[in-house]
Formats: structure tokens, sequence, C-alpha cells
């Protein structure tokens, strides 16, 4: 009898490799420092107002809406989300984070009025994103700078108020930049220059109030020598010629 020697052959499957989301594509933050500028401080603006909550204020960075489709990105200027961890991103994957951005803003230009008004537009409204704001820094295409729309249905439409219900906040354009106010008091949210000149008038408010302070207490340690000087003499008058009121 023949022994038939028997050969196993293994078969392996190839091994994916890991799919790789940049969190850059080396183009410049924005066209001009206006929007540079604008892009910065509404970024920082936000991050402060929204420091106690579970919110991420992101700027220019990739947000990738399609698992497994690295090229099915964006790259809101601003974006704002609700429901994660505060704190920064290299990009933002929806699907990992489990919640889409709630606010966008894209800082406008002629140059990128076609794509902000068509292409980003439309993939917001897709996305399901609920505001969408667009600034024109300079007003050289939104003659009032600063336009809005909140998600009604599947459809953007004009917000009229300037209100986002989204943020809880009013917005106005001032000059080059996004003012922020809140509903309840209307007190404004301050930029860093602002905070800074706040931060030295209060100093110099401190100054003052300690000044005061020192004057105040040298005043009330006068009284009170004053007060001791007639104390000893009335001791004195009272050595010599006893009580000024007997009880009768």
């Amino acid at each position: 009898m023949t022994a038939t020697s028997m050969t196993a052959t293994i078969v392996t499957t190839p091994i994916a490799p890991p799919i790789h989301y940049p969190s850059g594509d080396g183009q410049p933050l924005a066209e001009t420092f206006d929007h540079v500028y604008v892009i910065l401080v509404t970024i920082a603006v936000l991050r402060h107002y929204f420091r106690d909550e579970q919110a991420c204020v992101l700027g220019n960075q990739f947000l990738y809406y399609a698992q497994g489709f690295p090229k099915l990105r964006c790259a809101p200027d601003v974006m704002v989300i609700f429901g994660v961890e505060p704190g920064s991103r290299d990009n933002y994957k929806i699907w990992e984070e489990g919640e889409i951005p709630r606010v966008v803003f894209e800082m406008t230009s002629p140059g990128t009025k076609k794509e902000d008004d068509g292409s980003k537009k439309q993939l917001y409204e897709q996305l399901g994103i609920q505001e969408y704001w667009q600034f024109d820094p300079r007003g050289e295409w939104i003659p009032e700078k600063l336009r809005g729309y909140q998600l009604v249905g599947d459809d953007y439409q004009p917000i009229e108020t300037g209100i986002s219900q989204a943020l809880g906040l009013r917005l106005e354009p001032h000059g080059a930049i996004i003012s922020f106010y809140q509903l309840d008091t209307g007190e404004k949210l301050l930029i860093m220059d602002e905070l800074y000149e706040q931060s030295e008038d209060r100093k110099l408010e401190l100054m003052e109030e300690r000044l005061q302070l020192k004057q105040v207490e040298a005043e009330l340690m006068e009284q009170r020598s004053t007060t001791e000087d007639l104390q000893q003499q009335l001791d004195r008058y009272r050595e010599q010629f006893g009580e000024l009121l007997n009880e009768s």
C-alpha cells in the first residue's frame, strides 16, 4: 500500500490598509487678512462663550461625512457642534462623534461666492445642518455683509431677524467682523481686544478704589487719634474735678 502525502494549502485574505483621513490639503486658510481675522475672532468668541458646555468650535478643518470615503469632505470656515467633548480636533468625523454641526459659517468673497452659495449650501442642507451663515467682511457681493439661513424641512429659509436660535445669540455685522449679543441681556460678547481693554480699565478702577480706600483709612486714623486725644483730656478733667454730673 502506497502512502499518499497530502500538502495543506493555507489561503490568506490580504488585510486592507487603514483608510487615511487627511487633516489638511496645503491650501491657505483664507483669501485675505480680513477673512482670516474674522475666522479667528469668531472661533475665539464662540469658544469662550460655550466654554462650560458640551460643545466644540472648529475652524477650517475637514468635516468628513461618509465613513470609508475620505474624499467626501468639506472644510467649513467655522462650525459649532453641540453634544460632543469640548476641545480641538485635527478633523471631524461625523460617524465617530455621533453629532453633525449645528451651525456653520462661511466667510465669503466673490471668488468663493459660487461655491458658498451653491454646492456648499446644498451639501449643508443635505447633511441637516440647522443654520448656515454667510459673512462677506468687505461687502463685495453681500451688501448687508451677513446672511443667515435656517433649515426648514429639507430646505434653507432666510433668517430675517439676525437671531441664531441654534446659538441663542443675535448676530450683527460690525466692520470686518461679526458681533454676537446675548438674547436675554443684550450684552455683547467681547473679542480679545475688548477683553484686554476691559481688563486695563478694571485695573485703573481698582487702583482708584485702592487710593480712595487709603484716603478713608487715613481719615479714620485721624478721627481715631482725635477721639483718643479728647478721651485723654476728659480723663484728666475727671481726675481733677470729678464727674461733671453727680447722681442726685
